[in-house]
Protein backbone atom coordinates (compact mmCIF):
# COMPACT_ATOMS: atom_id res chain seq x y z
CA UNK A 1 0.00 0.00 0.00
CA UNK A 2 1.13 3.33 -1.03
CA UNK A 3 2.71 5.66 1.72
CA UNK A 4 1.99 9.32 1.49
CA UNK A 5 3.60 12.35 2.51
CA UNK A 6 1.48 14.21 3.94
CA UNK A 7 -2.25 14.10 5.33
CA UNK A 8 -4.97 16.92 5.28
CA UNK A 9 -8.20 16.38 7.22
CA UNK A 10 -11.12 18.92 6.51
CA UNK A 11 -11.77 18.71 2.78
CA UNK A 12 -13.53 21.80 2.30
CA UNK A 13 -12.46 24.25 -0.63
CA UNK A 14 -9.82 25.49 1.50
CA UNK A 15 -8.40 21.89 2.37
CA UNK A 16 -9.46 20.45 -0.73
CA UNK A 17 -7.28 23.13 -2.87
CA UNK A 18 -4.66 22.73 -0.10
CA UNK A 19 -4.33 19.47 -0.89
CA UNK A 20 -3.98 19.88 -5.25
CA UNK A 21 -1.60 22.48 -4.13
CA UNK A 22 0.36 20.13 -2.34
CA UNK A 23 0.15 17.62 -5.48
CA UNK A 24 0.87 19.64 -7.78
CA UNK A 25 4.26 20.67 -6.40
CA UNK A 26 5.53 17.25 -6.29
CA UNK A 27 4.04 16.08 -2.65
CA UNK A 28 1.70 12.53 -2.51
CA UNK A 29 -1.52 13.11 -0.11
CA UNK A 30 -4.22 11.62 1.57
CA UNK A 31 -7.34 12.97 2.97
CA UNK A 32 -10.19 12.73 5.19
CA UNK A 33 -13.68 14.54 6.10
CA UNK A 34 -16.54 13.80 7.86
CA UNK A 35 -19.00 14.44 5.26
CA UNK A 36 -18.98 11.22 3.33
CA UNK A 37 -20.65 13.94 0.07
CA UNK A 38 -17.42 16.05 0.42
CA UNK A 39 -15.27 12.56 0.56
CA UNK A 40 -16.93 11.48 -2.50
CA UNK A 41 -16.98 15.11 -4.31
CA UNK A 42 -13.13 14.87 -3.15
CA UNK A 43 -12.34 11.70 -4.85
CA UNK A 44 -13.56 12.28 -8.25
CA UNK A 45 -11.57 16.28 -7.93
CA UNK A 46 -8.76 14.46 -6.96
CA UNK A 47 -9.31 11.34 -9.85
CA UNK A 48 -5.28 10.81 -11.47
CA UNK A 49 -3.50 12.54 -9.06
CA UNK A 50 -1.50 11.47 -6.40
CA UNK A 51 -3.95 11.98 -3.61
CA UNK A 52 -5.91 9.46 -1.85
CA UNK A 53 -9.17 9.83 0.38
CA UNK A 54 -9.26 7.38 3.28
CA UNK A 55 -13.42 6.41 4.65
CA UNK A 56 -11.81 6.70 8.08
CA UNK A 57 -9.65 8.48 10.50
CA UNK A 58 -7.85 4.92 11.04
CA UNK A 59 -7.31 4.21 7.36
CA UNK A 60 -6.23 7.73 7.14
CA UNK A 61 -3.49 7.98 9.31
CA UNK A 62 -2.25 4.42 8.47
CA UNK A 63 -2.05 5.36 5.10
CA UNK A 64 0.67 8.55 6.10
CA UNK A 65 4.95 7.81 5.58
CA UNK A 66 6.65 8.21 9.50
CA UNK A 67 7.00 10.73 11.03
CA UNK A 68 2.95 11.35 10.32
CA UNK A 69 2.83 14.63 9.25
CA UNK A 70 -1.07 15.96 9.54
CA UNK A 71 -2.75 19.57 7.68
CA UNK A 72 -6.17 19.72 9.77
CA UNK A 73 -8.28 22.59 7.96
CA UNK A 74 -11.41 22.19 10.30
CA UNK A 75 -13.05 25.83 12.20
CA UNK A 76 -11.36 27.02 14.74
CA UNK A 77 -12.33 26.34 18.17
CA UNK A 78 -14.24 22.85 19.77
CA UNK A 79 -13.94 21.16 16.39
CA UNK A 80 -9.91 21.27 16.18
CA UNK A 81 -10.00 19.79 19.86
CA UNK A 82 -12.07 16.71 18.91
CA UNK A 83 -10.17 16.12 15.40
CA UNK A 84 -6.97 15.51 17.79
CA UNK A 85 -8.70 13.39 20.35
CA UNK A 86 -9.77 11.17 17.55
CA UNK A 87 -6.37 11.27 15.58
CA UNK A 88 -3.88 10.96 18.64
CA UNK A 89 -4.33 6.72 19.17
CA UNK A 90 -3.22 6.77 15.81
CA UNK A 91 -0.10 8.98 16.66
CA UNK A 92 3.17 8.33 17.87
CA UNK A 93 6.16 10.65 19.46
CA UNK A 94 7.52 12.66 16.55
CA UNK A 95 4.54 12.79 14.68
CA UNK A 96 3.79 16.44 13.50
CA UNK A 97 0.07 18.43 13.94
CA UNK A 98 -0.72 21.42 11.45
CA UNK A 99 -3.52 23.21 12.14
CA UNK A 100 -4.14 25.29 9.02
CA UNK A 101 -7.26 27.12 10.92
CA UNK A 102 -8.08 30.33 11.83
CA UNK A 103 -7.45 29.67 15.60
CA UNK A 104 -6.86 31.90 18.55
CA UNK A 105 -3.51 32.09 19.15
CA UNK A 106 -3.93 31.08 23.07
CA UNK A 107 -5.55 28.13 22.10
CA UNK A 108 -2.53 26.96 19.96
CA UNK A 109 -0.42 27.84 23.03
CA UNK A 110 -2.02 25.39 25.25
CA UNK A 111 -2.65 22.34 22.10
CA UNK A 112 1.21 23.16 21.79
CA UNK A 113 2.03 22.64 25.27
CA UNK A 114 -0.43 19.55 26.07
CA UNK A 115 0.72 17.69 22.74
CA UNK A 116 4.69 18.32 23.65
CA UNK A 117 4.34 16.52 26.98
CA UNK A 118 2.84 13.31 24.94
CA UNK A 119 5.64 13.92 22.20
CA UNK A 120 3.79 14.80 19.22
CA UNK A 121 5.00 18.12 17.14
CA UNK A 122 2.35 20.94 17.25
CA UNK A 123 1.68 23.63 14.50
CA UNK A 124 -0.08 26.36 14.55
CA UNK A 125 -0.30 28.23 10.87
CA UNK A 126 -1.77 30.75 10.13
CA UNK A 127 -2.84 30.25 5.91
CA UNK A 128 -3.62 33.15 4.19
CA UNK A 129 -5.04 34.15 0.46
CA UNK A 130 -8.71 32.41 0.25
CA UNK A 131 -9.63 29.82 -2.33
CA UNK A 132 -7.22 31.05 -5.05
CA UNK A 133 -4.24 31.25 -2.80
CA UNK A 134 -4.75 27.60 -1.34
CA UNK A 135 -4.68 26.24 -4.95
CA UNK A 136 -2.07 28.68 -5.83
CA UNK A 137 -0.08 30.04 -3.40
CA UNK A 138 -0.62 30.95 0.22
CA UNK A 139 1.05 33.26 2.67
CA UNK A 140 2.00 30.83 5.47
CA UNK A 141 2.80 31.68 8.85
CA UNK A 142 3.63 28.55 10.28
CA UNK A 143 4.60 28.45 14.56
CA UNK A 144 4.68 26.23 17.60
CA UNK A 145 6.97 23.69 18.25
CA UNK A 146 10.59 24.45 16.63
CA UNK A 147 11.36 20.25 15.97
CA UNK A 148 8.47 20.23 13.97
CA UNK A 149 9.87 22.85 10.92
CA UNK A 150 12.13 20.74 9.59
CA UNK A 151 9.91 18.22 9.00
CA UNK A 152 7.62 20.23 7.36
CA UNK A 153 9.36 23.21 6.01
CA UNK A 154 9.64 21.27 2.48
CA UNK A 155 6.20 20.79 1.92
CA UNK A 156 5.28 24.39 3.53
CA UNK A 157 7.44 26.48 1.62
CA UNK A 158 6.74 24.65 -1.56
CA UNK A 159 3.43 25.44 -1.68
CA UNK A 160 3.63 28.58 -0.24
CA UNK A 161 3.22 32.07 -2.88
CA UNK A 162 6.61 33.65 -3.79
CA UNK A 163 7.95 37.33 -4.22
CA UNK A 164 9.60 38.19 -7.41
CA UNK A 165 12.47 37.25 -6.32
CA UNK A 166 11.91 33.75 -5.32
CA UNK A 167 11.93 33.52 -1.75
CA UNK A 168 8.92 32.08 -0.62
CA UNK A 169 5.84 33.86 1.73
CA UNK A 170 6.55 31.17 4.20
CA UNK A 171 9.00 30.97 6.86
CA UNK A 172 9.22 30.02 10.79
CA UNK A 173 7.41 32.33 12.98
CA UNK A 174 8.29 31.52 16.21
CA UNK A 175 7.44 29.26 19.13
CA UNK A 176 3.60 28.22 20.82
CA UNK A 177 1.15 30.39 19.13
CA UNK A 178 3.23 33.04 17.55
CA UNK A 179 1.94 32.02 13.93
CA UNK A 180 -1.24 32.14 14.91
CA UNK A 181 -1.15 35.35 16.46
CA UNK A 182 0.68 36.97 13.05
CA UNK A 183 -2.19 36.07 11.14
CA UNK A 184 -4.72 37.14 13.86
CA UNK A 185 -2.79 40.70 13.08
CA UNK A 186 -2.61 40.04 9.33
CA UNK A 187 -6.39 39.64 9.82
CA UNK A 188 -6.90 42.99 11.72
CA UNK A 189 -5.34 44.50 9.33
CA UNK A 190 -6.92 42.86 6.72
CA UNK A 191 -10.63 44.80 8.62
CA UNK A 192 -9.11 47.93 8.70
CA UNK A 193 -7.85 47.86 5.12
CA UNK A 194 -11.25 46.95 4.22
CA UNK A 195 -13.19 49.38 5.59
CA UNK A 196 -10.80 52.05 4.21
CA UNK A 197 -11.52 51.26 1.15
CA UNK A 198 -15.43 51.14 1.64
CA UNK A 199 -15.07 54.34 2.83
CA UNK A 200 -13.17 56.31 -0.40
CA UNK A 201 -15.62 54.78 -2.13
CA UNK A 202 -18.57 55.99 0.12
CA UNK A 203 -17.15 59.56 0.15
CA UNK A 204 -17.31 59.17 -3.91
CA UNK A 205 -20.86 57.60 -4.42
CA UNK A 206 -22.14 60.06 -1.55
CA UNK A 207 -20.31 63.01 -2.02
CA UNK A 208 -19.31 63.02 -5.71
CA UNK A 209 -22.11 61.53 -6.99
CA UNK A 210 -19.97 58.95 -9.09
CA UNK A 211 -21.34 56.03 -10.92
CA UNK A 212 -20.12 52.73 -10.18
CA UNK A 213 -17.73 52.69 -13.84
CA UNK A 214 -16.36 55.78 -12.79
CA UNK A 215 -15.59 54.22 -9.60
CA UNK A 216 -13.95 51.42 -11.22
CA UNK A 217 -11.50 53.25 -13.45
CA UNK A 218 -10.45 55.12 -10.63
CA UNK A 219 -9.62 52.14 -8.71
CA UNK A 220 -8.17 50.88 -11.26
CA UNK A 221 -5.91 54.08 -11.99
CA UNK A 222 -5.09 54.31 -8.42
CA UNK A 223 -3.50 50.70 -8.62
CA UNK A 224 -1.01 51.72 -10.51
CA UNK A 225 0.20 54.20 -7.88
CA UNK A 226 1.72 53.49 -4.09
CA UNK A 227 -2.11 51.74 -3.51
CA UNK A 228 -1.14 48.89 -5.27
CA UNK A 229 -2.77 45.74 -3.93
CA UNK A 230 -5.08 43.07 -3.74
CA UNK A 231 -7.46 44.72 -2.75
CA UNK A 232 -7.55 47.85 -4.60
CA UNK A 233 -7.50 45.83 -7.49
CA UNK A 234 -10.76 43.71 -6.67
CA UNK A 235 -12.25 46.70 -5.71
CA UNK A 236 -12.19 47.84 -9.00
CA UNK A 237 -13.30 44.58 -10.80
CA UNK A 238 -16.32 44.89 -8.44
CA UNK A 239 -17.14 48.04 -9.20
CA UNK A 240 -17.25 47.17 -12.80
CA UNK A 241 -19.66 43.78 -12.58
CA UNK A 242 -23.01 44.39 -13.79
CA UNK A 243 -25.87 42.02 -12.41
CA UNK A 244 -27.32 40.05 -15.15
CA UNK A 245 -30.44 39.95 -13.73
CA UNK A 246 -31.22 43.60 -13.21
CA UNK A 247 -28.22 45.13 -15.66
CA UNK A 248 -27.07 47.18 -12.16
CA UNK A 249 -24.15 47.34 -11.28
CA UNK A 250 -23.59 44.48 -8.99
CA UNK A 251 -22.78 46.64 -6.09
CA UNK A 252 -25.90 48.26 -6.05
CA UNK A 253 -28.09 45.29 -5.34
CA UNK A 254 -25.97 44.21 -2.50
CA UNK A 255 -27.49 44.62 1.07
CA UNK A 256 -25.23 47.00 3.12
CA UNK A 257 -24.49 44.08 5.89
CA UNK A 258 -21.32 42.96 6.43
CA UNK A 259 -20.20 39.96 8.25
CA UNK A 260 -17.29 38.64 10.59
CA UNK A 261 -16.19 35.28 11.88
CA UNK A 262 -13.92 36.97 14.96
CA UNK A 263 -10.38 37.49 13.99
CA UNK A 264 -10.85 41.33 14.10
CA UNK A 265 -12.11 41.42 16.98
CA UNK A 266 -9.53 38.70 18.72
CA UNK A 267 -6.99 41.65 17.48
CA UNK A 268 -9.24 44.31 19.12
CA UNK A 269 -9.57 42.39 22.35
CA UNK A 270 -5.39 41.38 22.12
CA UNK A 271 -4.09 44.89 21.59
CA UNK A 272 -6.64 46.06 25.10
CA UNK A 273 -5.26 43.28 26.75
CA UNK A 274 -1.19 44.14 25.82
CA UNK A 275 -2.34 47.59 26.05
CA UNK A 276 -1.47 48.94 22.36
CA UNK A 277 -3.44 51.59 20.85
CA UNK A 278 -5.12 50.06 17.55
CA UNK A 279 -7.93 52.38 17.33
CA UNK A 280 -8.11 52.12 13.46
CA UNK A 281 -8.97 48.22 13.19
CA UNK A 282 -11.18 48.24 16.21
CA UNK A 283 -13.11 50.94 14.13
CA UNK A 284 -13.35 48.51 11.19
CA UNK A 285 -14.89 45.59 13.54
CA UNK A 286 -17.00 48.32 14.74
CA UNK A 287 -18.01 49.29 11.92
CA UNK A 288 -19.28 45.68 10.63
CA UNK A 289 -21.12 45.46 13.76
CA UNK A 290 -22.90 48.42 13.03
CA UNK A 291 -23.80 47.62 9.42
CA UNK A 292 -25.25 44.35 11.03
CA UNK A 293 -28.23 46.60 13.04
CA UNK A 294 -29.25 47.28 9.68
CA UNK A 295 -33.42 47.95 10.49
CA UNK A 296 -32.21 50.33 13.23
CA UNK A 297 -30.02 52.32 11.19
CA UNK A 298 -33.05 52.34 8.04
CA UNK A 299 -35.09 53.55 11.12
CA UNK A 300 -32.60 56.24 12.58
CA UNK A 301 -32.43 57.57 9.09
CA UNK A 302 -36.00 58.57 9.10
CA UNK A 303 -36.02 60.30 12.64
CA UNK A 304 -32.61 61.74 13.09
CA UNK A 305 -31.17 64.70 11.25
CA UNK A 306 -27.81 65.41 9.62
CA UNK A 307 -26.12 68.61 8.22
CA UNK A 308 -27.47 70.83 5.93
CA UNK A 309 -26.08 69.74 2.35
CA UNK A 310 -22.59 71.07 1.67
CA UNK A 311 -21.57 71.92 -2.02
CA UNK A 312 -19.65 68.88 -3.46
CA UNK A 313 -15.75 69.42 -4.18
CA UNK A 314 -14.21 70.06 -7.89
CA UNK A 315 -14.35 65.47 -8.41
CA UNK A 316 -10.92 65.13 -9.76
CA UNK A 317 -8.80 67.07 -7.46
CA UNK A 318 -10.86 65.94 -4.55
CA UNK A 319 -10.98 62.51 -5.52
CA UNK A 320 -6.40 62.65 -5.42
CA UNK A 321 -7.61 64.08 -1.93
CA UNK A 322 -9.28 60.79 -1.17
CA UNK A 323 -6.56 58.86 -2.83
CA UNK A 324 -3.80 60.43 -0.53
CA UNK A 325 -6.16 60.21 2.44
CA UNK A 326 -6.45 56.04 1.80
CA UNK A 327 -2.56 55.62 1.90
CA UNK A 328 -1.81 57.66 4.99
CA UNK A 329 -4.85 55.90 6.83
CA UNK A 330 -3.14 53.00 5.68
CA UNK A 331 -0.09 53.77 6.98
CA UNK A 332 -1.67 54.12 10.43
CA UNK A 333 -3.52 51.18 10.84
CA UNK A 334 -0.49 48.87 10.03
CA UNK A 335 1.47 50.87 12.56
CA UNK A 336 -0.70 49.76 14.56
CA UNK A 337 -0.69 46.32 13.73
CA UNK A 338 3.01 46.43 13.80
CA UNK A 339 3.16 47.83 17.45
CA UNK A 340 0.88 44.84 18.36
CA UNK A 341 3.23 42.42 17.10
CA UNK A 342 6.18 44.05 18.52
CA UNK A 343 4.19 44.12 21.90
CA UNK A 344 3.45 40.56 21.66
CA UNK A 345 7.21 39.75 20.63
CA UNK A 346 8.29 40.75 24.06
CA UNK A 347 4.96 39.73 26.27
CA UNK A 348 5.86 36.14 25.28
CA UNK A 349 9.30 35.86 24.05
CA UNK A 350 8.72 35.96 20.83
CA UNK A 351 11.82 37.65 19.38
CA UNK A 352 9.28 38.25 15.78
CA UNK A 353 11.87 39.72 12.92
CA UNK A 354 8.70 42.32 11.33
CA UNK A 355 10.72 43.09 8.47
CA UNK A 356 10.10 38.91 7.42
CA UNK A 357 6.45 38.93 8.69
CA UNK A 358 6.14 41.98 5.88
CA UNK A 359 7.68 40.23 3.14
CA UNK A 360 5.65 37.17 4.17
CA UNK A 361 2.28 39.17 3.03
CA UNK A 362 4.05 40.90 0.07
CA UNK A 363 2.25 37.42 -1.77
CA UNK A 364 -0.86 35.02 -1.90
CA UNK A 365 -2.32 36.82 1.19
CA UNK A 366 -4.88 39.04 1.14
CA UNK A 367 -3.33 42.13 2.47
CA UNK A 368 -0.53 41.61 -0.44
CA UNK A 369 0.94 45.39 -1.34
CA UNK A 370 3.26 46.80 -3.34
CA UNK A 371 3.38 48.99 0.24
CA UNK A 372 4.91 46.11 2.42
CA UNK A 373 8.54 46.52 0.68
CA UNK A 374 8.51 49.71 2.53
CA UNK A 375 7.56 48.31 6.02
CA UNK A 376 10.06 45.80 5.13
CA UNK A 377 12.59 48.39 4.29
CA UNK A 378 11.77 49.71 7.18
CA UNK A 379 12.54 47.45 9.70
CA UNK A 380 15.91 46.70 7.78
CA UNK A 381 16.97 50.07 8.89
CA UNK A 382 16.35 50.04 11.85
CA UNK A 383 15.34 46.43 13.10
CA UNK A 384 14.17 48.03 17.01
CA UNK A 385 11.86 50.25 15.33
CA UNK A 386 8.93 51.26 17.66
CA UNK A 387 5.81 52.57 15.66
CA UNK A 388 5.93 52.83 11.67
CA UNK A 389 5.34 56.04 11.72
CA UNK A 390 9.17 57.10 12.74
CA UNK A 391 10.25 55.68 9.91
CA UNK A 392 11.49 58.52 7.56
CA UNK A 393 9.98 57.13 4.53
CA UNK A 394 6.65 57.22 6.36
CA UNK A 395 7.01 60.17 8.07
CA UNK A 396 7.36 62.08 4.62
CA UNK A 397 4.55 60.54 3.07
CA UNK A 398 2.21 61.79 6.26
CA UNK A 399 3.95 65.36 5.68
CA UNK A 400 3.70 65.59 2.46
CA UNK A 401 -0.27 64.21 2.46
CA UNK A 402 -1.65 65.09 5.78
CA UNK A 403 -2.93 68.28 4.20
CA UNK A 404 -5.43 66.60 2.01
CA UNK A 405 -6.41 63.71 4.98
CA UNK A 406 -7.21 66.38 7.27
CA UNK A 407 -9.59 68.29 4.39
CA UNK A 408 -11.13 64.87 3.36
CA UNK A 409 -11.74 63.77 7.22
CA UNK A 410 -13.30 67.73 7.86
CA UNK A 411 -15.40 67.45 4.65
CA UNK A 412 -16.66 64.12 5.31
CA UNK A 413 -18.02 65.41 8.43
CA UNK A 414 -19.24 68.39 7.06
CA UNK A 415 -21.48 66.49 4.76
CA UNK A 416 -22.49 63.69 7.53
CA UNK A 417 -20.85 61.15 5.78
CA UNK A 418 -19.67 58.81 8.40
CA UNK A 419 -15.48 57.79 8.35
CA UNK A 420 -14.65 55.94 11.20
CA UNK A 421 -11.48 54.37 9.73
CA UNK A 422 -9.73 57.58 8.36
CA UNK A 423 -11.49 60.17 11.19
CA UNK A 424 -9.55 57.48 13.81
CA UNK A 425 -6.22 57.50 12.09
CA UNK A 426 -5.95 61.01 11.89
CA UNK A 427 -6.76 61.12 15.57
CA UNK A 428 -4.62 58.14 16.24
CA UNK A 429 -1.80 60.15 14.28
CA UNK A 430 -2.54 63.22 16.23
CA UNK A 431 -2.12 61.82 19.73
CA UNK A 432 1.06 59.73 18.77
CA UNK A 433 2.44 63.65 17.62
CA UNK A 434 1.35 64.91 20.81
CA UNK A 435 4.05 65.54 23.61
CA UNK A 436 1.28 66.57 25.84
CA UNK A 437 -2.45 64.91 25.48
CA UNK A 438 -5.47 65.56 28.37
CA UNK A 439 -4.98 62.49 30.14
CA UNK A 440 -3.65 64.82 33.10
CA UNK A 441 -7.16 65.77 33.68
CA UNK A 442 -8.35 62.03 33.76
CA UNK A 443 -5.92 61.20 36.29
CA UNK A 444 -6.84 63.88 38.19
CA UNK A 445 -10.64 62.57 38.16
CA UNK A 446 -9.64 59.16 39.36
CA UNK A 447 -7.50 60.24 42.40
CA UNK A 448 -10.49 62.03 43.07
CA UNK A 449 -13.38 59.96 43.05
CA UNK A 450 -10.78 56.43 43.49
CA UNK A 451 -7.63 57.59 45.23
CA UNK A 452 -5.55 55.96 42.36
CA UNK A 453 -3.07 58.97 42.31
CA UNK A 454 -1.15 60.38 39.94
CA UNK A 455 2.70 61.27 38.91
CA UNK A 456 3.60 64.67 38.64
CA UNK A 457 5.03 66.48 36.25
CA UNK A 458 7.66 68.42 38.30
CA UNK A 459 8.92 65.01 40.44
CA UNK A 460 10.65 61.98 38.73
CA UNK A 461 8.59 59.55 37.11
CA UNK A 462 7.80 56.45 39.37
CA UNK A 463 6.56 58.48 42.15
CA UNK A 464 2.72 58.63 42.99
CA UNK A 465 0.92 61.72 44.90
CA UNK A 466 -2.75 61.77 46.23
CA UNK A 467 -4.76 64.64 46.89
CA UNK A 468 -7.54 65.52 49.01
CA UNK A 469 -9.68 67.14 46.64
CA UNK A 470 -12.50 67.67 49.22
CA UNK A 471 -9.83 69.67 51.92
CA UNK A 472 -6.17 69.77 52.44
CA UNK A 473 -3.72 68.33 50.41
CA UNK A 474 -1.82 65.05 51.46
Amino acid sequence: MEKFDIGVIGLGVMGRNLALNIERNGFSAAGFDLDEKRRKSSAEAFRGKRISVAGTVGEFAGALKTPKKVLLMVPAGRAVDEVIQDLKPSLARGDVLIDGGNSLFSDTERRCRGLKAEGILYVGTGVSGGEEGALRGPSIMPGGNPDAWPLVKPILQAIAARVEDGTPCCEWIGDGGAGHFVKMVHNGIEYGDMQMICEAYFLMERLLGLGAEEMADIFDGWNRTELNSYLIEITGRILAKRDPETGKPMIDVILDTAGQKGTGKWTSQTALDLGVPAPTIAEAVFSRTLSAIREERVSASGRLSGPASVPAPEPHEFTEKIRRALYVSKICSYAQGFALLRAASVEYGWNLSFGSVALLWRAGCIIRAQFLGKIKEAFDRKPDLPNLLLDPYFQSVLDTHQGAWRDVVATAVKAGIPMPAFSSAVSYYDAYRSARLPANLLQAQRDYFGAHTYERTDRPRGQFFHTDWTGGKT
